[in-house]
């Protein structure tokens, strides 16, 4: 059964969720978060999803298809844009490990670079997105 993105959110109780179900590790699923809590990540099967606190901005229109909450943050995948995220959750645990300024965060073709700017995600087609509290942009 593969899940979708959506399902990779509040870390502790989805690992707990899933293994209970028999349906992944808790290796598949890696959280992160910025020093100061204001960003978070997680990353299921190949795709990584990280929110900020108080959301993408600018934002753009959500779009009809989207039924839950919009902008919250970005998905990214290891090849491919990045997109927004509509989903009913938060990425956002202030008791994931900290990826430490100056540091890099890697897994499946992805790598999350910290800085005191936010974290910048790319993936192997160099698309990826630049995540921070008041400003964020896709590239």
């Amino acid at each position: 059964m593969k899940l979708g993105p959506a399902i990779a959110c509040a870390a502790g109780t989805m690992v707990a969720i899933l293994a209970s179900a028999g349906l992944t590790a808790a290796s598949d699923i890696a959280t992160f978060r910025s020093p100061s809590g204001a960003i978070g990540c997680v990353f299921y099967e190949k795709t990584l999803r990280c929110d900020v606190d108080g959301g993408v901005k600018p934002l753009p229109p959500a779009p009809k298809s989207c039924q839950l909450d919009w902008g919250q943050g970005f998905w990214l995948e290891p090849k491919g844009q990045a997109s927004i995220v509509c989903a009913g959750d938060t990425a956002l645990n202030r008791t994931a490990p900290v990826v430490r300024y100056g540091t890099t965060w890697r897994r499946n073709g992805i790598a999350c670079a910290s800085s005191t700017d936010g974290i910048r995600c790319t993936n192997a087609d160099g698309h990826g997105f630049l995540i921070a509290r008041g400003e964020s942009r896709r590239f």
